[in-house]
Order: structure tokens, then C-alpha cells, then sequence
């Protein structure tokens, strides 16, 4: 199979034993830094409550361990750090996340580093109108970063990744990135620097964007939450969890997660 079709549990099961603890330490600083960067630009975000004791946790058969913590208030619905995996043993998915509110339409911040033990990366900001009829939006948010996303895509040091889940392929965007490569600290810095680079546009979109019109912000919070809600629970990589943690300890894991009981305020 070629490597840009194989699944994350064909990579693992080639290379199971890996320690890719320096990996989680450098990847890691650089999400908390992104995380704390778009912290501060939302000031009065609060910590979920339902996340407050799983700063670290681990499985009951202390297989993975890991981290999730989230923030919610004005500008910003739903801001995520967490990771989870084994740092002994191949695998680690990493990330940091942020799903704005209704005030602006400017795309949502996702970034997310792995070891499978190859380094997987990806990078999407998930647009919130339809790119292919909404051309001014299109040119604003994705045309702006054209040139970066040739330059990362055409590396090749890089191989792209293809999800075996049809709905994450639906996500697919002119910023998604989605890539493996060898796990190496100057691969590392690599898309360490593309991501920091993207979080720079996107904060200056933050600065200089027109608010949106009261009418349209119930339709577009709706459109948001759904993305969230499918994003996480379709993601094929819920099975490896499910092995570690069981099917209902997923579920419970799931909806702390992608935030279902700020969705439910913010429904109400």
C-alpha cells in the first residue's frame, strides 16, 4: 500500500516500541505556546469545569495517559489543548483548537501533531461559509495563505496523509494540511514554524474583521456546532481509544471533548 493510504494502525503495528517522549516534549511546547497565545487574545475565557481534573489522566490500564483542557467566553465557544497516547510506545495525538463564536465569521484554528511513530501533521482553518460559491471569503482567508500552503505541500521531506474516514476527507479545504514525514526535530521545526505562522494570519484576521449581522448569527452558530459535533465523533482515530478506554468511557471522553455542555448553553 502506498504510504499516503496507509492507515494509522498499519504505521504503528510496523514500529510499535518507539519512545517518542523528546517528540511529545517539543510538540507539546509549541501547542501550549499556540494555545496561550490565543488565550490571551480572548482575556475573559474560563476553564470548563467538566475539564478541570484531566490536566493529566490515564487510562485504568495505565496504556495511555494524557491531557484535556478547555476554555469557553466571549470570541472564543470552544479553545482545546489536550493530548493522548503512549510516549513509550509509538503513538501520540496532540493538538490545539479553537472554535470562535458568532461575532466574526473568520475560519476556526485547528492544529494537530502525532507520532505513529512517523510525525503526522495537520493544519486546517475549517471555513464557515461555502468556498465554492463564496468567492470574496474564499480570497480573504484562503488565497492569503496560497503561497505558504504550495510551499509546506511541495516539500519534500513530506508525503500527504489520507484519512481512511470519508467525513474527514469532506473536511478537506485549500488550507488543510494533512502529513507525515520522519520524526525529526527539523521536521518538527518545520511545521512548528508553518503553524506559527498561520496562527499570525489568522490572529491579524481576528483584528480586522467586520462583525456579523445579528440575524445571521443563529444559522451560523448552528453550522458550527454541527461541524464540531461530526468532526470529533466521526474521526476514525476514536477506535484506538476505544480499545485502551472501552466503547462508553469513549463516549463519555467524546462528548467532554467536542463540548457538549457549552454547545448546550449556547443553545439555550
Amino acid at each position: 500500500m502506498s504510504s499516503d493510504t496507509k492507515t494509522i494502525d498499519q504505521f504503528l503495528s510496523e514500529n510499535p516500541n518507539v519512545d517518542v517522549s523528546q517528540a511529545w516534549e517539543q510538540c507539546w511546547t509549541v501547542l501550549a505556546d499556540v494555545k496561550a497565545r490565543i488565550a490571551a487574545r480572548f482575556p475573559d475565557l474560563a476553564l470548563e469545569a467538566n475539564t478541570a481534573d484531566r490536566a493529566y489522566y490515564t487510562s485504568p490500564n495505565g496504556e495511555f495517559e494524557g491531557s484535556m483542557q478547555a476554555w469557553s467566553g466571549p470570541g472564543c465557544d470552544w479553545l482545546v489543548n489536550s493530548w493522548l497516547g503512549n510516549r513509550k510506545a509509538s503513538i501520540l495525538d496532540m493538538n490545539a483548537t479553537a472554535f470562535l463564536d458568532q461575532a466574526t465569521d473568520v475560519p476556526h484554528f485547528v492544529l494537530v501533531f502525532g507520532t505513529i511513530p512517523k510525525l503526522f501533521f495537520y493544519f486546517d482553518f475549517v471555513p464557515r461559509r461555502n468556498l465554492m460559491v463564496d468567492t470574496d471569503y474564499l480570497d480573504r482567508y484562503y488565497e492569503a495563505i496560497n503561497a505558504d500552503y504550495l510551499d509546506l505541500r511541495g516539500d519534500p521531506a513530506f508525503q500527504w496523509s489520507v484519512s481512511h474516514g470519508s467525513y474527514m476527507r469532506a473536511l478537506t479545504n485549500p488550507s488543510t494540511q494533512s502529513l507525515t514525514a520522519d520524526l525529526t526535530p527539523a521536521n518538527i521545526d518545520r511545521v512548528s514554524s508553518y503553524a506559527y505562522k498561520m496562527l499570525d494570519h489568522w490572529l491579524a484576521w481576528l483584528d480586522n474583521a467586520a462583525p456579523i449581522a445579528a440575524a445571521d448569527c443563529s444559522a451560523l452558530r448552528d453550522y458550527d456546532y454541527r461541524v464540531r459535533e461530526l468532526c470529533y465523533a466521526r474521526d476514525p482515530m476514536n477506535k484506538l481509544a476505544a480499545a485502551v478506554f472501552g466503547e462508553d468511557q469513549v463516549a463519555n471522553m467524546l462528548a467532554i471533548r467536542m463540548g457538549e455542555e457549552q454547545m448546550a448553553r449556547g443553545r439555550a
